[in-house]
């Protein structure tokens, strides 16, 4: 049951369900070894989606940065003045 849970949540890509899931993870010394061979293919998928996800995140995250830099310096500059009377 609990390795469904964890295909189902790579498969969805839900990170905060895979969280939860490695938090309650079961021992699989009394388990078959190939339950606990699948368990461990399935961790290492868990990983990689979480090194993808960050690296997107990153990509997105230094896109947006080049964007503000890029506005920033197109940024028409606009003279204050504090002159009332004219």
């Amino acid at each position: 049951m609990w390795i469904n849970k964890l295909k189902l949540a790579i498969v969805e890509k839900n990170t905060e369900a895979i969280d939860e899931l490695l938090n309650s993870m079961p021992s699989f010394e009394d388990k078959e070894q190939t339950e606990a061979e699948e368990a461990m293919f399935l961790l290492r998928e868990a990983l990689v989606l979480a090194h993808t996800l960050q690296d997107e995140t990153s990509s997105s995250m230094q896109l947006i940065q080049q964007n503000i830099k890029f506005l920033k310096a197109n940024q028409e500059q606009t003279r204050g003045s504090l002159n009332i009377t004219s």
